[in-house]
């Protein structure tokens, strides 16, 4: 999509620190990182709405995204453990309408559940 930041960095016309780049998965570094460890996962087609987007035709790309996550998690030895997060939808902080992954870690991320 010509007006989508997510689209226009997989297409590499706009800069990314990239951690893992396949034909269909491209993963960088968050510009305003929340944790220690923040990188984006996006698939390189372009799914608009976020997790409310995937379908049959669609869905294996969230499990390419997932595999790279792995990857990234081993080439980063997150071996004490990380959180994946992603928002659908502007009521829940989805910002750009690209479906992305937050891989987030670096940091003790449990929630005070009391």
């Amino acid at each position: 999509m010509a007006d989508c930041v997510f689209c226009k960095i997989a297409a590499g016309e706009i800069p990314s620190d990239k951690v893992y780049e396949d034909d269909e998965v491209l993963a960088f570094r968050d510009i305003h990182p929340q944790t220690p460890v923040h990188i984006l996962v996006i698939p390189k087609a372009h799914i608009a709405a976020g997790a409310a987007d995937i379908h049959a035709g669609n869905a294996a790309a969230v499990g390419k995204c997932y595999t790279a996550i792995a990857e990234i998690a081993r080439r980063l030895k997150l071996e004490g453990g990380f959180r994946i997060v992603t928002n659908s939808g502007g009521a829940a902080g989805q910002t750009v309408p690209h479906l992305h992954f937050h891989l987030l870690a670096g940091r003790d991320l449990m929630l005070n559940m009391g």
